[in-house]
This record gives C-alpha cells, structure tokens and sequence, in this order.
C-alpha cells in the first residue's frame, strides 16, 4: 500500500474540531492530505443557521470517496450547541421524568429536523448513562433516568426517531459513566463494579441501542480495575472489543470521546491516545479542541504504528469497514431533501420543548 494510501485511510479514522465560521485553510490542508472522517461542531462555529448550512455545504464539498461526518453535541440542557434561535430543548432527564415515549419522539425527530436543516448529519446524542449516583459532577440530568430500562426504553425511541429521520444517533458514553464521582474532563473517574453489575445495569441501555442499530456508540475515559485493571475503557481491548463488539455483538461504528480531555491528556500524547484507541477496537477517535498541527501529528502516529505493524491492517480494515457501512447506511435513509431553515425554533418545535419542560 502507498503511502498516499495509507495517510487517506488513517485520516477517515479521525473526526476533528476547528475555529471560525468557515472552513480554515489548514483544516482545508489536513483534509487535502489526509480525507478525514468527518469534522465536530462547537459554539465557536456557529453564527447563525443560514451560516451553519453554508459552513456544512462548504465542508461536505470537500469529501472525497465518502461522506462526511458533520457532528454536534446537541442533546438539550447542559450541552447544547446550537443555542436560539435553534430550538432550546430541556435536558433529556425530563423525557425521563415524563415517562412519556411519544414525548421522547416528538423531540428526537423535531431535534433532527434542525439539525438536518444545517446540513448535521450525526448527534453526539442519546446519553445512554444511568445516573444512579447523585453526585456525578458531569452526568447528572443529562441521563434519560437513573433506572436502567426506562433509560434503555427512552433512549431506543430517540435512537430510532433520530435515524428514521436522518440523522445518526451516538449512544454514550460505554461501558458507563453514570455512576462516578469525578468529570472526565478534569481528571480520571474510577468505576468499581464487578461485570454482574454492569451487566445488570450499565450496559442495559446499550443493548437496547444495539438491538435499535444505533449508529455510533461513544467510549467514557474511565477505569474499570475489575474489567482492566491497566487501561482506561477507551484504550481497552477487553472493553471495546470482548466486550463491545464480541460479547455485545455491536456492529456499528465506535468512536472514543475526545482524546484531549484531562482524563486523557494528562497522562497520554494526543498522538499515542489515538494509537491505543484504534487498537483496543475504536472506529473513529475525536480530536475536538487540538490545533491543526497537533491532529496531523497524532494522523502521523497512527501512520507510524501502521507501517511499524504495531496496529494491524486487518483492524484498520474492521474500522474502515464499519465506518463504510454506517455511512453508507445513513445516506440511504437521509431525506432527499433537508428540512428548510423555518423549522428551527418553528412554533410546533416550541410546543414540544415547553411541553418537555412541564417536567424540569
């Protein structure tokens, strides 16, 4: 294989963030050189919808083989993205509270029906955590319920709601992050359950979304010492393959979460992240908050681990065929045609987000 070759398959395992309201000359660059998986949306990306779907037509034109990804965190409450005019939607514990499936679809296809108008095709959405410790700093009402099968029920009908419509949905984060005590973000949670546990209650929601065909499911940064008592689970081949993939049966696409966050970063190079990523079984791995040069360098890491034979072809082949599959999938299912721009924080949107918030 050539080394063109090579550096254009490493680049579709990687879905990386950017600033500014339109496409930077060197993320123009890396893309040139490298054919990315796809890009993540922020806060700092977004001016208003008709620039949005402009930034959105402008990345997807430079796509080369396959589509892009073109990804948001947007679940409602806390992490959102998209703020108004969007519609602003309460955080997914009230469709919990609720109990109301109707409800949780009426919000899941309104949800996709903006995000299809700007041109996003995956959601970084549902969390499928079961909040069952109420200290958790970073959870908390972004979880659908602290019972894991109303969760699991919950989270299956945003799943299908989402993709019926157009949009991928992303499960998060496995093997579960609802009941720790520390923020990923800041530092490195620990999760001391035994496999019983986390059969009976982490992972019910997850089976659930594997039985819907989610399309994507999200890694956490967390320590399982009973699972692997060495790496955290996104580095984890018992957790991401054995477990995941082997024992679960998931056949859609993983994707770590960001590989810059302090749970992460404070101990692994942005570069070495991705190598044991990709190895433990991660499809895609995100580079959200990294310079251009920084997610080249980490590109160059997996390059170095490929050619060196550390990370074997054959799991190069895995990922890039079920990146493949799933998006080949998804652009089947899309709508001829996007939603149009008055759908965002369109009146029947509205009614949907207030009739969420009865349950705040």
């Amino acid at each position: 294989m050539s080394l063109r070759e090579l550096r254009r398959r490493v680049g579709r395992l990687a879905i990386v963030g950017f600033s500014g309201h339109t496409v930077p000359d060197d993320l123009r660059q890396v893309i040139a050189d490298f054919d990315l998986g796809g890009v993540i949306y922020f806060a700092r990306n977004v001016l208003d919808p008709p620039q949005l779907a402009e930034l959105s037509k402008e990345t997807a034109s430079l796509a080369r083989e396959w589509p892009f990804w073109i990804s948001v965190d947007q679940e409602g409450g806390r992490v959102a993205r998209l703020r108004a005019p969007f519609t602003e939607w309460p955080p997914a514990a009230t469709l919990g509270r609720s109990g109301d499936a109707a409800l949780a679809e009426r919000f899941a296809r309104a949800l996709a029906a903006e995000l299809r108008a700007v041109g996003i095709n995956l959601d970084y959405a549902p969390v499928l955590d079961v909040h069952t410790n109420p200290t958790n700093p970073v959870i908390g009402d972004r979880a659908l319920s602290d019972r894991a099968e109303e969760a699991a029920r919950l989270g299956e009908v945003v799943i299908r709601a989402l993709q019926d419509a157009g949009v991928a949905a992303c499960g998060k984060h496995f093997p579960g992050h609802g009941d720790t005590s520390v923020d990923s973000h800041e530092a490195l949670p620990i999760l001391d359950h035994d496999r019983r546990r986390l059969e009976a209650v982490e992972f019910v929601p997850f089976r659930r979304a594997i039985a819907a065909d989610v399309a994507m499911i999200m890694t956490a940064h967390v320590m399982i010492p009973t699972v692997d008592e060495r790496r955290l689970a996104s580095f984890s081949p018992v957790v991401v393959q054995q477990i995941l993939k082997d024992s679960l049966g998931y056949r859609g696409v993983v994707v770590s979460d960001d590989l810059g966050m302090k749970a992460v970063s404070a101990e692994t190079p942005l570069g070495e992240a991705s190598v044991l990523a990709i190895q433990a079984g991660c499809d895609a791995v995100l580079l959200c908050n990294s310079t251009a040069d920084e997610q080249v360098e980490a590109l160059e890491a997996l390059i170095r681990a490929a050619e060196s034979g550390r990370l074997k072809q054959k799991r190069i082949d895995d990922a890039m065929a079920r990146q493949h599959d799933v998006k080949v999938r998804m652009r089947d299912r899309a709508p001829a045609r996007p939603a149009a721009l008055d759908v965002i924080g369109s009146a029947a949107h509205q009614l949907v987000a207030a009739d969420m918030a009865r349950w705040v």
